[in-house]
């Protein structure tokens, strides 16, 4: 594996998150704590992995991406890559307080926290691999 296979990685634990999440998310909802919780210390460990592939990526290859062609799709990518960056920088804190809370068993605080941790994490694990996709796979010409 190469630096440059470090997206193509990324994208994989973000999708990898995204799941994760998804049926953590079913499994509290049927009142399976263990499996749940199971299911979350998996979610972070993977987004772990990937925030540090993400940052060897960025600052050994590429500190920034640019988006020029199409043009007409330009305005798109930026408010996904915005609403992303955005929110991304915001999970680790998010993620962080919500975990001791529901390892401490502090269940009230727990989902209070929890109802914006999960929307947030899992918009930007899916919009993650959304952009991906759209940088090396629809529109590869941007990167090359």
């Amino acid at each position: 594996m190469t630096l440059n296979d470090l997206p193509l990685l990324n994208a994989t634990l973000n999708a990898t998150a995204s799941v994760l999440l998804l049926t953590a998310r079913k499994k509290i909802r049927n009142r399976e704590i263990e499996a749940h919780k199971k299911l979350m210390i998996a979610s972070v460990c993977v987004s772990a992995l990937f925030l540090a592939s993400y940052l060897t990526y960025h600052f050994a290859v590429h500190l920034t991406v640019p988006f020029r062609d199409p043009v007409w799709f330009r305005p798109i990518y930026l408010t996904i890559l915005l609403t992303h960056t955005l929110l991304a920088a915001t999970v680790p804190v998010l993620v962080a307080i919500t975990l001791v809370r529901g390892l401490k068993r502090k269940d009230a605080l727990h989902r209070k926290i929890a109802k914006w941790t999960y929307p947030i994490w899992l918009y930007v694990s899916v919009t993650g691999v959304v952009i991906y996709l759209l940088l090396y796979q629809i529109f590869p010409q941007v990167i090359s």
